[in-house]
């Protein structure tokens, strides 16, 4: 009797430290599921903050000095003819590239250096063989000089350029107030055809390939480049 009173004892201390066992057990679980559920909130509420991206470094003007620069010839030029520097452009009147210079870079250039007597600004041609009305519309211009409207045509060129025929030059050259008599005759009989090809091959000497092409003194410059790219090489010039 003694042996089962000390077995229903030993029972019974058991049961006691299993379900304390169990309790304990039970609580730590229960603990760790609240702290992992509450994982996310915590996060939520404390991001990791984000880095700020450092900006892209400024492209450096694509100007390379070069030993036989284009000369300015005897082209149509505006400023001052000591200004000092000289920027040669290299132009095709049916390139959409020369069409964004001269509309979006070409008046800034105008407006801070060619009108303050800093920069004299030559035009040269440069017709591609694959633009129709490209040759005719820069002997157009050369037509127009003869009756000092040379810039005026280049920008009435430039402004109608996606829509020329074989008769827009002569209905610019009415449009500007030329003697189209004498105009006509000029453009028809071929009088600066060979003039226009001395320019290309001469810009093709440079080193020029396509268009808009540039020298900035000696600093042989591609493509539509924003005022800004100018603008650095023109200042580096003038120092």
């Amino acid at each position: 009797m003694d042996n089962n009173l000390h077995l229903k004892g030993t029972n019974g201390w058991a049961l006691i430290c299993f379900a304390l066992i169990g309790f304990i057990l039970g609580y730590g679980t229960n603990e760790v599921i609240n702290f992992t559920s509450a994982a996310p909130t915590l996060a939520a509420n404390n991001p990791t903050p984000t880095p700020t991206p450092t900006p892209p470094a400024a492209k450096k003007p694509n100007a390379i000095p070069v030993a036989n620069a284009a000369t300015a010839d005897d082209d149509a030029f505006l400023g001052e003819e000591d200004a000092p520097v000289t920027i040669i452009e290299f132009t095709d009147y049916q390139c959409p590239f020369c069409s964004r210079h001269f509309t979006n870079t070409f008046p800034e250039i105008k407006k801070e250096y060619i009108d303050t007597g800093k920069v004299k600004y030559v035009l040269r041609d440069y017709p591609l063989g694959f633009h129709q009305f490209a040759q005719k519309a820069s002997e157009a211009t050369e037509c127009a000089e003869d009756q000092d409207k040379f810039w005026e045509m280049h920008a009435k060129v430039f402004e109608n350029n996606k829509s020329l025929t074989a008769e827009s030059f002569s209905k610019f050259a009415a449009d500007l107030g030329l003697d189209t008599s004498k105009f006509d005759e000029c453009l028809n009989s071929d009088k600066y055809a060979e003039e226009v090809k001395k320019d290309m091959a001469d810009g093709s000497a440079s080193g020029i390939t396509g268009t808009p092409g540039f020298f900035v003194n000696d600093k042989k410059v591609t493509g539509a480049q924003p005022f800004a790219s100018f603008k650095a090489i023109i200042e580096e010039e003038l120092k």
